[in-house]
């Protein structure tokens, strides 16, 4: 598996390739959809120390959300 993060909207679930900002599995509205992959290309430097250290055990970071 690439490396990716979960996602959730209510009952919709998503995985979503870090590096490519694209949905590996899963539906989620549209609007929603714009606003996480938005995000993603935000913090993609973020969200991939955080691959790498959940790849070793160690602790990850929260990722401010959208606002």
């Amino acid at each position: 598996m690439p490396s990716h993060f979960h996602a959730q909207y209510g009952d919709h679930k998503i995985i979503v390739d870090i590096v490519n900002g694209s949905v590996i599995k899963g539906i989620f509205p549209s609007k929603q959809l714009r606003l996480v992959l938005a995000w993603c290309e935000i913090h993609k430097e973020e969200l991939m120390r955080n691959w790498e250290a959940a790849k070793e055990h160690q602790d990850i970071q929260k990722i401010n959300p959208l606002i």
